[in-house]
């Protein structure tokens, strides 16, 4: 028997985004992210129950501002007192890690999803899955992207608007697009 769509996503291999499975799991998602987006403040608290649910792992003391949007949420993990602003994205077709203490600021978009380079790939609705890491006390700035495959180390600093396409070592800022390291230390 075949390999499913989804497991050919989770063991990092090229899969069909077009596939039932995997849109009886987006649905799910985007149910409990409208929960979250649309409770009142005081109801939903840091997380709404739905998408705390559906998250990979909260660490103690995570929030998720509102709106926010992800694919499938079971991909995203959160350190303790991780924060995401509000706007957020991500596109967690790999799993998303991020750190304990970790600030992202509004509108920052992480996309693990890697699309084809050919049209007819493409048309197909072939994609590959890329992990994403961002470390412990990291910040990543207003409107920053971080592409998939990328790790961000501990202390990292990314600039609002930057486009992450390459490696963030620890204690390092980048800014820019695409982002280029202006301090280490």
């Amino acid at each position: 028997m075949a390999d499913s769509e989804r497991t050919r996503m989770i063991a990092g291999e090229w899969y069909t985004c077009i596939d039932d499975e995997l849109e009886a799991l987006r649905v799910i998602a985007r149910d409990a992210v409208f929960e979250h987006n649309t409770l009142p403040p005081q109801q939903r608290g840091n997380i709404g129950p739905a998408l705390s649910v559906l998250l990979g792992s909260t660490g103690e003391g995570g929030r998720i501002e509102a709106p926010f949007h992800c694919a499938y949420g079971f991909n995203i993990h959160l350190g303790d007192g991780a924060f995401l602003n509000a706007g957020c994205t991500i596109l967690d077709t790999a799993p998303v890690r991020i750190g304990r203490r970790t600030l992202l600021g509004p509108n920052v978009q992480i996309y693990c999803a890697e699309h084809h380079k050919e049209a007819a790939g493409r048309q197909a609705g072939l994609e590959i899955a890329r992990p994403v890491t961002i470390g412990n006390d990291a910040w990543i700035g207003g409107s920053a992207i971080i592409l998939g495959g990328i790790s961000i180390g501990d202390g990292a600093i990314v600039g609002a608007g930057a486009v992450v396409t390459r490696d963030v070592p620890d204690n390092t800022t980048v800014v820019g697009n695409p982002a280029r390291m202006v301090r280490h230390g």
